[in-house]
């Protein structure tokens, strides 16, 4: 898959898979991979970054096989921002749906 493509979509992916309840950092990033190829440190960086912004909190579970986990939750503006972000891309992918469907222009 086109990096480019998924470099701007992964933010969404995060916040649609926390949406759905809290997940732990491996957790959340091999749900996502299981549909996509993604480096781990790529979706830290995001998790740092949104989290930041106050999309989200953290919290500490301890663990009977090692350290505690932290645990990501999405907050009520992480709620909010997906569903704007999710609209948002319904939308352009209607607009790149339709500009592919258009004839192609053979000169």
């Amino acid at each position: 898959m086109n990096t480019q493509f998924k470099k701007g979509v992964l933010e969404l992916c995060v916040l649609a898979q926390l949406s759905q309840g809290d997940k732990y950092g491996y957790e959340l990033t091999e749900s996502i991979s299981e549909k996509m190829t993604l480096a781990t440190g790529t979706l830290y960086l995001i998790l740092k970054r949104l989290k930041d912004e106050g999309y989200f909190e953290t919290y500490l579970v301890e663990s009977a096989g090692g350290p505690a986990r932290k645990y990501y939750r999405i907050s009520e503006k992480g709620r909010a921002y997906y569903r704007q972000m999710r609209k948002e891309w319904y939308e352009f992918i209607a607009q790149v749906d339709a500009l592919l469907k258009e004839p192609e222009n053979h000169d």
